[in-house]
């Protein structure tokens, strides 16, 4: 037995050496990838303390996990059962090395948790394999990775079980340690482990060992290669995730004549949060499921772009971390590229649904909206009918040519100062073009002044020196012409240096409280919600007793997922109606479905799939409220457009406008 014993104690070593060895070697090569990449993340490890809420949040409360409440729970079943008998799989290799090691036999309580906890990840694999083999949703993953890993773990917890049952049989066990071994003492009765001879039990045991420990470390070696790299990767990608929900987009500098590509042209000009993010991913298509553009028929999925871009970043690597050659690295965007070609990246909506609802926090937008960068600034490449978009951008100020000149013509007759005139105005409200130019935007315009005289607000506007804010620009990939917009927007804004800034499209509102400060522009914004709201708590608006019926409210993506701003609008509405609350969607707040018009979509057709906006329509009208309202003249328009489309006629008002009608 001795020379087993050695035999055991060499083997062992060796198992060790080679397991660890061969997974630091694929981890490193993993780290030199992603520190070998071109692009360019500033990132400062500030406030420490927060970032170790998250964790404690987000990774060991598994509180983004849990938001799909039964995957969720399956999930977090396998998470800590797994993470329960590690510390007795540790003792065991060291166990296999010398002998007589022993620490968590002397830790009763310990061990009753890992034999008991370890039962509940064979429940969660079992939820596992009935999603992949029964269920099959269409947005999970669901090829021969995802069923190897759930055999690996079922063999590890297996084997655990197998080992100890063996064990608590073993002539000379302690009384105390059979007593924590509860099921698997349980098993080793079940199964009459101990009417075997003595050479069987052993031979079981030893059988087990190896068992488990061999499937460990084969399962280490195969992590960095497969799916479950997450398990590595997570942890930093939420640890550096961006705190605040206000996430600006990326600046590129645009006079910075070193640079030779700008966005984002090759997967070798991703930047190292970018390659984070793609090892992060557990592939659990959350995002997909979520995306509007998915689940219209587009060929958008957010799950399988970051899968994409993972493997072509690692098909790539030794050209990558050479650093030499790289031009060799075909481009992203191809038309023969099913994943990753211009219908692809053009169907973003930018609704933020993706990043919102993903467990580790990857920051898909970043990647999109790159790309779109690249494809504009560098191949002059993007849907036809944004050509006339950006050429009324450029010589008028706003998406439809109207003359700049005429900014201020909505507001006629209405006695509205400018700010050329009233520069020291308590509020500067700045219109935008849909309110300036849009039929329906004039219409929500002209409210939220009646609202603003009503209340005896001093404010003034712009007029015809107001500059489109910069967003449409952005996000369709201009930079060059939003940074222009954006940069004399600033100027002007810093010459009057307004007290407040009042917006009535979340677009503004969002581009101006958190990209401008990028541009020196930093101004007190908000958004006409939540400061009628506040006029309201203040007493300034006297609201009329008006019932005005079922009221259903639509969550703007740039006033919800972007902002976080719900639950005002619905304290306002509920004030405007006597106290009655809206009538709720299938889909609201952080899980409300996009109306399809962000990301420049309200200036692009829409010719795949069914149309976003038709969709949205469908479950406005399940409500069978009598009013439809919103905060946003963009997702007012297609609203309108969709319930049209389901052959409906049920009004749909920006809540200003039924405020106005609610105000004495």
């Amino acid at each position: 037995m001795e020379k087993y014993y050695i035999f055991k104690s060499c083997l062992m070593v060796l198992m060790l050496v080679i397991g660890f060895g061969l997974f630091v070697i694929r981890v490193k090569r993993l780290i030199q990838l992603m520190l070998a990449v071109k692009g360019k993340k500033e990132f400062k490890p500030d406030r420490i303390q927060a970032r170790i809420k998250v964790l404690l949040s987000d990774v060991i409360g598994q509180s983004n996990v849990l938001r799909k409440p039964i995957p969720g729970f399956a999930h977090m079943l396998i998470f800590f059962g797994f993470l329960a008998i590690q510390p007795h799989s540790i003792e065991m290799m060291i166990q296999g090395v010398f002998h007589k090691f022993a620490i968590a036999n002397t830790l009763g309580g310990y061990l009753k948790i890992a034999d008991t906890v370890a039962v509940f990840v064979l429940i969660g694999l079992g939820y596992g394999l009935y999603r992949r083999l029964i269920k099959k949703p269409d947005y999970l993953t669901n090829g021969r990775d995802a069923k190897l890993i759930i055999l690996f773990t079922a063999v590890i917890i297996v084997s655990f079980y197998s080992y100890n049952s063996f064990y608590a049989v073993l002539p000379g066990y302690s009384h105390d340690v059979s007593q924590n071994l509860t099921i698997s003492a349980s098993l080793a009765s079940g199964l009459s482990l101990a009417s075997l001879s003595g050479s069987a039990q052993i031979f079981g045991l030893e059988v087990s060992y190896w068992v488990h420990l061999l499937t460990i470390l084969g399962f280490l070696i195969y992590i960095p290669g497969s799916k479950h790299l997450h398990l590595l990767a997570a942890i930093p990608n939420v640890f550096l995730k961006s705190l605040e929900v206000e996430n600006p987009m990326v600046k590129t500098d645009i006079e910075d004549e070193e640079v030779e590509s700008f966005g984002l042209g090759r997967v070798s000009e991703m930047h190292w949060k970018n390659v984070l993010d793609l090892y992060a991913c557990t592939e659990c298509g959350r995002c997909q499921e979520r995306c509007p553009a998915d689940r219209t028929g587009k060929p958008l999925s957010p799950k399988k772009i970051i899968s994409h871009l993972k493997h072509e970043l690692i098909d790539h690597g030794d050209v990558i971390i050479d650093g030499e050659d790289v031009e060799i690295i075909p481009p992203l965007v191809s038309p023969d590229n099913e994943h990753f070609n211009a219908d692809v990246i053009w169907s973003c909506t930018t609704c933020r649904a993706c990043e919102d609802i993903c467990p580790v926090n990857i920051e898909h937008l970043d990647i999109l909206l790159e790309t779109r960068k690249n494809q504009v600034l560098m191949e002059a490449s993007f849907p036809h009918e944004m050509q006339d978009t950006f050429n009324n951008l450029e010589n008028q100020s706003n998406p439809w040519g109207f003359s700049s000149d005429s900014r201020g013509d909505w507001c006629k007759g209405m006695d509205i100062p400018l700010m050329t005139d009233h520069p020291e105005a308590d509020l500067l409200y700045f219109v935008g073009c849909a309110g300036s130019f849009d039929d329906q935007g004039i219409k929500i315009s002209k409210a939220i002044a009646t609202i603003l005289k009503k209340a005896d607000i001093d404010f003034a506007i712009l007029g015809p020196e107001e500059r489109c804010n910069g967003d449409v620009a952005r996000r369709s990939g201009n930079e060059y012409l939003a940074q222009m917009m954006i940069q004399e927007n600033v100027d002007l804004l810093s010459h009057y240096r307004p007290k407040k800034i009042l917006t009535g499209c979340p677009h503004c509102y969002n581009i101006m409280k958190n990209e401008y400060p990028g541009f020196g522009g930093t101004f007190d914004v908000v958004h006409h919600l939540n400061y009628f709201y506040q006029l309201i708590k203040q007493g300034k608006l006297e609201l009329k007793s008006q019932d005005f019926g079922n009221i259903t409210f639509h969550d703007s993506c740039y006033l919800g997922r972007w902002n976080h701003i719900y639950e005002t609008p619905r304290k306002l509405l509920t004030a405007i109606n006597q106290g009655r609350p809206p009538v709720e969607m299938k889909e609201i707040k952080d899980n409300a479905m996009c109306c399809g018009a962000g990301g420049a979509r309200m200036f692009m057709e829409e010719t795949i799939g069914s149309r976003i906006n038709s969709e949205r329509a469908k479950q406005v009208l399940a409500t069978k409220a009598d009013i439809v309202a919103a905060g946003c003249p963009f997702c007012i328009t297609m609203l309108k457009d969709g319930i049209a489309e389901n052959n409906d006629s049920i009004p749909v008002k920006d809540v200003s406008q039924i405020l106005a009608h609610a105000c004495k």
